[in-house]
């Protein structure tokens, strides 16, 4: 009885997980609403730039919290997700009513000074718990052995720290400067704690990091694919933020801020895709493409505009106006794409996946080789050898097809079965 009763109490569980998980998931989508709902029906004004970051992270980590917590409930990422999706979802609904309290100083002034001061620290929840523990935990939502409890307890009270100094912090409201902190302190006390927590932030943000080095370090076949994914979109994040801060006058402030933002939520979308297995051992080539067109768009956009500074210098005595700079600058650039794209491509195939190149050299090869050969048992054993060191299968075997009665022409071969 007990053994029948296992694998059901297994499946009542993994029901339970899921629609909690969904409830979850519907609670942040309710609030998320409500929160444009008092916006529009206040006519508070909107910022549309945070706005939409705030509901994009809602929602991205409903969906990626879902989806994990509901196939992996025992996966503690899924729930830190579903879990910073309704702080998010918290902060636009509380940061609505703000806007429109502080603005049109309509509403009871406490529970307006309350809502202005709770939307100026609801960031701390959804932009420094996923980070920390994403890297910290990943992929299977476990430490990666006991020693590492004093990085995650220095992260929860690193994070702690920060918001009760951001809430205890005294003066106007950063967010709100027209409202002073109605809980505020004296700046002696705060400024030990600020200084504490940020210490203890640090620590604990660097500790999950090096625990995710040492995890890929570790790791082989199965979870060394899922930590590439990660580490992919942590490095697309760590090279677009400083760049699009960078290019802030150059391209304005909605591109950069796109950027920033899809750069940032592609660490949830990566976790999810590992986490779940969704396309594992897709890695390498996500990698091998990122490389080849990111090198390929910044080598296009400096040849751009360096033939555009050229050529309006060699031609400010013939032409006003950039509009010929330009449109030779774009027409070479729009012929140099397919080689260099090309040359790019080898460039990364040769250095960074060289086994790839060399197997498609052996094969340019061998292909070379098997127009001038005549010894099927020359040619049989330097087939084995091909493959062997391209595919580097279990076995190799060779068949050759018999040839049909009456028909005096050689056997057609060779045909090379490689079982992986």
């Amino acid at each position: 009885m007990s053994q029948r009763n296992g694998p059901l109490a297994a499946r009542g569980r993994q029901a339970g997980a899921t629609r909690l998980a969904w409830g979850v998931a519907a609670l942040s989508f309710a609030l998320l609403m409500s929160g444009y709902v008092v916006s529009v029906t206040t006519g508070a004004d909107i910022e549309y730039g945070s706005g939409v970051f705030v509901a994009t992270i809602a929602l991205v980590f409903s969906v990626v919290g879902v989806l994990i917590a509901s196939r992996q409930p025992g996966n503690a990422i899924g729930w830190i997700f579903l879990g910073a999706a309704v702080a998010a979802a918290l902060s636009n609904l509380v940061g609505g009513y703000a806007d429109y309290a502080v603005g049109r100083r309509d509403g009871p002034t406490a529970l307006g000074e309350t809502a202005a001061w709770y939307a100026n620290v609801s960031w701390v929840p959804f932009i420094l718990v996923p980070p920390s523990f994403l890297l910290l935990l990943f992929p299977d939502g476990c430490l990666l052995s006991r020693r590492w409890r004093p990085v995650a307890w220095s992260a929860v009270v690193g994070i702690a720290g920060t918001f009760v100094a951001e809430a205890l912090l005294p003066g106007p409201l950063s967010d709100y400067p027209g409202v002073a902190n109605p809980f505020g302190v004296t700046r002696s006390l705060v400024e030990p704690v600020e200084a504490l927590a940020a210490l203890l932030l640090v620590i604990g943000l660097a500790g999950s990091a090096l625990s995710l080095i040492l995890r890929f370090r570790r790791a082989a076949g199965q979870q060394r694919q899922q930590v590439k994914w990660l580490a992919l979109a942590g490095a697309v994040a760590a090279a677009t933020i400083p760049i699009a801060v960078a290019g802030y006058e150059l391209w304005g402030e909605a591109v950069a801020n796109i950027a920033i933002m899809i750069s940032v939520l592609g660490l949830p979308v990566a976790a999810g895709i590992a986490i779940l297995r969704h396309r594992l051992y897709d890695i390498d080539v996500v990698i091998n493409r990122t490389l080849v067109y990111g090198a390929l768009t910044a080598t296009l956009a400096g040849v751009y505009l360096g033939s555009v500074l050229m050529l309006q210098f060699a031609l400010s005595g013939v032409t006003e106006g950039s509009g010929p700079a330009v449109a030779a600058s774009t027409l070479a650039v729009a012929g140099l794409f397919r080689p260099a794209r090309a040359r790019i491509q080898a460039v990364v195939d040769r250095r960074f996946f060289r086994s790839k190149y060399d197997a498609a050299r052996t094969l340019e090869s061998f292909g070379a080789r098997l127009r001038d050969e005549v010894d099927l048992g020359a040619l049989n054993a330097e087939l084995g050898a091909v493959v062997r060191e391209t595919l580097q299968p279990a076995h190799v075997s060779l068949w050759l097809r018999a040839p049909v009665r009456g028909d005096d022409r050689p056997p057609v071969g060779p045909a090379a079965e490689a079982p992986r």
